[in-house]
């Protein structure tokens, strides 16, 4: 069987993992690789694919790759605010798509995304950790289920040293990043959330803090969703204390504790009774979402991530921002 055809959209330091463990995976021929201009592009085949041959081309325009590589996929790991042009190009062009979080940074564009997917049949995921987890996996199927009972709350929060860590980068550039430090590495909390909950946001009670910056540093997020599941989540970017994450989310008969940015670790009680260890199986782990994105394309798995968690986390953030600006609830207007 040929490989699959690979094309890295955006050579920035969270694309060189990326490029790394597709290096990596058998089934992959890594074949161009695009920035904005191609020194960029070539130092990142330097740094992380000095070993691979052929030496894949470097680009500084997407539609130029595109057309003289001919991948069968991307993974697109640039500024927010980028990912839903170069998303549809992608697309347009044949290509399944990895795009890193968030998906997009509005939710008209996430629809408009989602439909471009259901249309051309191509698979698209997100570069999420979590979902991939077999604890979160464990979460998500307990929660369907409802061996703990029914999920009633869910709480949680993220410290990082983002304010000082990502000054002077395009990361605090609104018009690159779409937001803070609850569209960057929040992201991965509020995604843990969202994808476990499975449902729609019904209502935002939002606060942030910018802290002097263009962006906020900090957040308070309250939520409920659509099936009745309310959430408070705290998003910090002005801790630098390592290891800053925990989410619980309580049933009526239970509670799960886990590493909500990673999934790295998992607690959890039925009843008053904790279960040590966990009922969770090597089978639930998908592996990283690299490997999960070539999975799904050759069809050996199912996507953990699909443009419907770009969805529910883009609506989610777009009502962060108003309930912030306007100091009251905010609540969606479908398209």
């Amino acid at each position: 069987m040929s490989k699959i055809r690979l094309a890295m959209i955006g050579c920035g330091g969270n694309s060189s993992g990326h490029a790394r463990r597709m290096n990596a995976n058998p089934d992959v021929q890594i074949v161009g690789t695009c920035d904005v201009n191609t020194d960029i592009a070539n130092a990142y085949i330097d740094r992380n694919l000095a070993d691979l041959g052929p030496r894949p081309g470097a680009y500084d325009d997407i539609a130029m790759m595109l057309a003289e590589t001919k991948p069968d996929a991307v993974v697109i790991s640039t500024p927010h605010t980028l990912h839903f042009k170069q998303g549809m190009q992608a697309l347009e062009a044949g290509c399944h798509v990895l795009m890193e979080k968030p998906m997009v940074t509005a939710s008209q564009e996430a629809y408009t995304l989602a439909e471009k997917v259901k249309e051309t049949g191509l698979v698209l995921t997100i570069g999420y950790n979590t979902p991939c987890t077999a604890n979160f996996y464990y979460i998500r199927e307990a929660i369907r289920s409802g061996e703990l009972g029914k999920l009633e709350l869910v709480i949680g929060y993220i410290t990082q040293g983002w304010k000082g860590g990502t000054t002077g980068t395009w990361r605090q550039n609104p018009k690159l990043s779409g937001g803070g430090q609850a569209y960057d590495s929040g992201a991965h909390l509020l995604n843990s959330l969202c994808w476990a909950v499975e449902s729609n946001v019904a209502e935002v009670y939002a606060f942030t803090d910018n802290q002097g910056r263009e962006v906020d540093i900090n957040s308070s997020i309250n939520v409920k969703f659509e099936n009745g599941v309310l959430a408070a989540m705290a998003v910090s970017g002005n801790c630098p204390s390592p290891g800053g994450t925990h989410m619980a989310l309580v049933f009526d008969n239970g509670r799960i504790e886990v590493d909500g940015w990673g999934g790295g670790w998992i607690r959890v009680w039925k009843g008053n009774e904790a279960l040590d260890p966990p009922p969770i199986t090597e089978d639930m782990n998908a592996g990283n979402p690299d490997d999960n994105f070539i999975d799904a394309i050759l069809g050996r798995a199912e996507p953990r991530t699909t443009p419907m968690n770009g969805i529910i986390q883009s609506e989610l953030m777009d009502l962060i921002y108003e309930s912030a600006a306007t100091k009251v609830p905010a609540h969606p207007i479908k398209p």
